[in-house]
């Protein structure tokens, strides 16, 4: 019964906040923010530019909050939003540049132990040229197909697989090193 009484809750506060209701577009901020900004921070090095991509978007949601049909999850609605605006100002910015690379070879990765903490494997995701990071942020967290990616990007299909699969091949590197570092193996 919980399950019910707080989906029709949050059923009320979206439509409320459809009304320009202020408090119940308050409590959709503060429950998604924090998330969101995570999810804006996976695609730009800096918190700031991160957290005015989150409001720009969350902006967004509100101005489209009637187009939501509650089909599926609303978190995932607004999600997509966020990647979109995300993926907006990176192209606005002629940050992204892609490689045309239809032939890519699938390498098998191997799962390397390691000790990173979330914050060194964002550090490695942030060092990776931005279109192989965009890729790979689309793929590998967010759970887009390629095709989807490729529509998304204005690249082929191809191009994205190729991208994923030069990201995974810097990323592996960069843990080998860190790890050999660590290890004190690493030759200067």
């Amino acid at each position: 019964m919980k399950v019910i009484n707080l989906h029709q809750e949050e059923h009320e506060i979206i439509a409320m906040a459809v009304e320009n209701n202020r408090h119940a577009q308050q409590k959709i901020y503060s429950k998604y923010a924090s998330k969101m900004l995570s999810v804006c921070r996976t695609y730009t090095k800096d918190v700031h530019h991160a957290e005015d991509l989150m409001i720009t978007a969350f902006m967004k949601v509100f101005a489209h909050l009637k187009n939501f049909e509650h089909k599926g999850s609303f978190e995932g609605w607004i999600r997509r939003i966020m990647v979109n605006e995300c993926i907006s100002y990176l192209r606005a910015q002629k940050k992204v540049s892609f490689l045309e690379d239809e032939y890519y070879q699938e390498d098998a990765f191997n799962n390397i132990e390691s000790n990173l903490s979330v914050d060194d494997l964002q550090t490695l995701i942030d060092s990776l040229p931005d279109g192989y990071k965009m890729v790979f942020n689309l793929y590998a967290i967010e759970g887009y197909k390629h095709q989807e990616i490729g529509q998304m990007l204005g690249i082929s299909e191809g191009t994205s697989k190729s991208q994923l699969c030069h990201a995974r091949r810097m990323l592996q590197e960069q843990v080998l090193r860190q790890k050999n570092y660590s290890n004190g193996t690493e030759s200067i």
